[in-house]
């Protein structure tokens, strides 16, 4: 390291590695050129976000900025990592389209951004660092077309992450889904690997009139995963965007949304559940802007957390002076399994309407130990006893997912976690 390179600040010399990347491969690169250009030089002036910027206060990137990452091979065989699925899926290896794996939807136009790369409107990679970073190294991702009235029904969209040869390995999708005036459809969408590698996706969402798009996230990342989503969701009249987060795996994740609603009547539900243990480090940061009249958000956040790890909650809820009528709501909730474990909560409100309707609130504690000793003394051993506590805490937020192949797998996801633990 050059004596110049020492004196650069921590997020500057993370982005190094991903500023030599690019350089190397912008000749291919699909897309637009000057698109990646505007978004490479933001990049290179800001770097990748750090502790003094208000918005990644409560995040610590310097173990990303320290990680080198690779060009994928995808050695691993995939298929063996691959989910259970019920009817359509699109897989992606690595951040690249998997055909011989996917079973693509009839009801649903599918198109890979490496074939027909186009970045959209929805993307601000001027003030979102790592919406920036994909911009920059994109290759491919899945593009979703439900026409007008057409109800798709579920439809998987699942990134499986691998090693290289024991190297870690970045990859950054760039997703865009566009749902057509009163079409419907149901996204379950899975992240998981195996080994070290950066998952950073961006989704660009349009939910137009009278359209309902149900959004679930299963983020089940290998436990040296870096897992770091940006999502843009644009809500027209009469629209609903409902989406539920469910946070397990990663060993540092961000989940960052932003929801626009553009129309009188629109609904965005931006729900979620994170269940973290060992050091794991979990963000759940989201902007709800009302910019029409009559609309409806909501938000309720659960967080369980053992060990020493750390859960973030960050909401941000603005209403124009235009949105009145507005009904907002927030909730953060923590159930602290240890006394080392961590929750930062900020919920924000930023309102210029006179008729409104929004509130938030926060709470954290600790497993009840009446509770506890009710079921131990009816002969329910420990482990299960606090197991059973947990899950009725997680049930009002789990319950929103009304889809029960996407609530199965939900499920599933948990028990599984319960298992390792027993293990």
């Amino acid at each position: 390291m050059t004596a110049l390179a020492k004196t650069l600040p921590d997020e500057l010399k993370g982005a190094e590695g991903f500023l030599a990347r690019y350089a190397g491969l912008r000749r291919r690169l699909p897309g637009d050129d000057d698109v990646r250009e505007a978004a490479a030089a933001s990049f290179r002036a800001k770097g990748l976000p750090g502790r003094r910027d208000e918005a990644w206060k409560y995040t610590d990137l310097r173990p990303l900025a320290a990680a080198s990452f690779h060009e994928p091979l995808s050695l691993t065989d995939a298929a063996t990592l691959l989910p259970k699925t019920v009817g359509a899926r699109i897989v992606f290896v690595d951040g690249r389209f998997r055909e011989d794996l996917s079973e693509l939807p009839p009801q649903v136009a599918f198109t890979q951004f490496a074939l027909r790369p186009k970045f959209g409107r929805l993307a601000r990679p001027d003030r979102e660092p790592m919406a920036a970073l994909n911009t920059m190294l994109a290759e491919d991702g899945a593009t979703l077309d439900v026409a007008e009235g057409v109800d798709a029904g579920l439809v998987d969209l699942i990134s499986i992450g691998t090693e290289s040869a024991g190297r870690a390995t970045a990859f950054h999708p760039r997703h865009a889904i566009r749902l057509g005036k009163g079409a419907r459809m149901v996204l379950m969408e899975t992240a998981l690997g195996i080994g070290t590698y950066l998952h950073n996706p961006v989704t660009s969402i349009e939910v137009a009139e009278d359209a309902a798009l149900s959004h679930i996230r299963l983020q089940n990342e290998a436990t040296g995963a870096f897992h770091l989503a940006t999502i843009y969701a644009d809500v027209a009249s009469g629209g609903s965007y409902d989406a539920f987060t469910f946070n397990l795996g990663a060993r540092l994740c961000r989940t960052e949304i932003h929801a626009r609603l553009l129309g009188a009547g629109g609904i965005v539900h931006l729900n979620a559940a994170q269940l973290l243990r060992g050091t794991q480090h979990a963000d759940f940061t989201t902007v709800v802007a009302h910019d029409a009249p009559s609309c409806a958000s909501r938000q309720t956040v659960k967080n369980v957390l053992a060990g020493r790890s750390r859960g973030v909650f960050q909401g941000r809820i603005e209403v124009a002076q235009i949105a009145q009528k507005t009904d907002g709501y927030q909730m953060n909730q923590a159930l602290l399994l240890s006394p080392d474990a961590e929750i930062d909560s900020k919920p924000e409100l930023r309102i210029h309407a006179d008729d409104v309707k929004c509130s938030h609130g926060a709470t954290v504690g600790a497993l009840d130990p009446v509770q506890l000793f009710y079921l131990r003394t009816r002969g329910v051993p420990e482990a299960e006893a606090r197991a059973m506590l947990v899950r009725a805490f997680l049930a009002e937020a789990l319950a929103g997912v009304t889809n029960d192949t996407a609530r199965g797998m939900l499920d599933a996801a948990l028990e599984s976690v319960w298992e390792r633990r027993a293990a």
